[in-house]
């Protein structure tokens, strides 16, 4: 597994329990069914997972670790959610039954591993034939927005180094189609929807998470002990993202690629 660049600090997980299914996964929503057996990797603090429950016989939910899988476990007891199944597991080498689910679903997971290509082929795998596999990534370098600070390019800059210091690709969505091809998946529909923040209150969330983010988190902490930024440099970006939230003009649209492989 590669590093997971943004780590789990409260402002990272700020923002990841913010994510619904419609936000999120609405390119998948239509195509489930009530008795599907879903897979979630990578779920996070369990929002998305939550949501998707409601819709399906069962889910299972995995994570890297224990206490990362906490997280999706607690949300679900918020909610009273109770067909929800909670595994540790690595999406390289999923411990799975060959054609398990009906769904394998991986959101914002993909940018983060070594091998996303393996990651492809194992949810092939686990996947039952006719069955779907669906995966969302958000590609950094065609994010865009208003006003052009120029301490956002060069949070920009900054994240992309870490994220591939860490083993992952952070620019994944251009890539899931390629991906899903190499791993020999044939019958792939790729399409990319937008998050746009243009609002004070979605700014205020945008930008103030990653005020906190890139002086609080794991991220801040790899950038200065790296020597690709000091601790000034990154308060200065944490600077303008307030400014730009504060700004009546901003405006950021955040770019995802996904993808439905359908399983022969």
């Amino acid at each position: 597994m590669a590093t997971y660049t943004h780590g789990h600090h409260e402002s990272v997980l700020r923002s990841h329990r913010s994510r619904t299914a419609q936000t999120s996964a609405a390119y998948l929503l239509p195509l489930l069914k009530p008795t599907d057996q879903l897979l979630d990797v990578g779920a996070g603090p369990g929002t998305i997972t939550a949501d998707l429950a409601g819709l399906v016989a069962k889910v299972t939910a995995t994570e890297i670790g224990p206490d990362e899988l906490e997280l999706a476990r607690a949300t679900a007891a918020d909610r009273n959610v109770v067909n929800i199944d909670f595994r540790v597991a690595d999406v390289h080498a999923l411990e799975f039954d060959d054609a398990t689910f009906d769904v394998t679903h991986a959101h914002q997971v993909l940018q983060h591993v070594v091998d996303p290509v393996q990651a492809f082929r194992e949810l092939a795998r686990v996947t039952k034939p006719g069955g779907i596999v669906a995966v969302r990534d958000s590609d950094y370098s065609a994010f865009c927005w208003w006003p052009a600070l120029p301490e956002l390019d060069t949070w920009l800059d900054l994240y992309r180094t870490a994220a591939r210091e860490n083993g992952g690709e952070p620019d994944a969505g251009r890539r899931l189609l390629s991906w899903a091809h190499a791993a020999g998946l044939i019958d792939v529909v790729a399409t990319s929807s937008t998050w746009c923040y243009a609002t004070p209150e979605s700014r205020a969330g945008w930008g103030g998470m990653w005020a906190d983010r890139i002086i609080n988190s794991a991220i801040a902490r790899q950038l200065i002990e790296s020597g690709h930024a000091t601790s000034a440099e990154l308060q200065a970006i944490s600077k303008a993202w307030n400014q730009w939230a504060a700004d009546d003009d901003g405006w950021i649209s955040i770019l995802h690629s996904e993808v439905v492989c359908r399983i022969s």
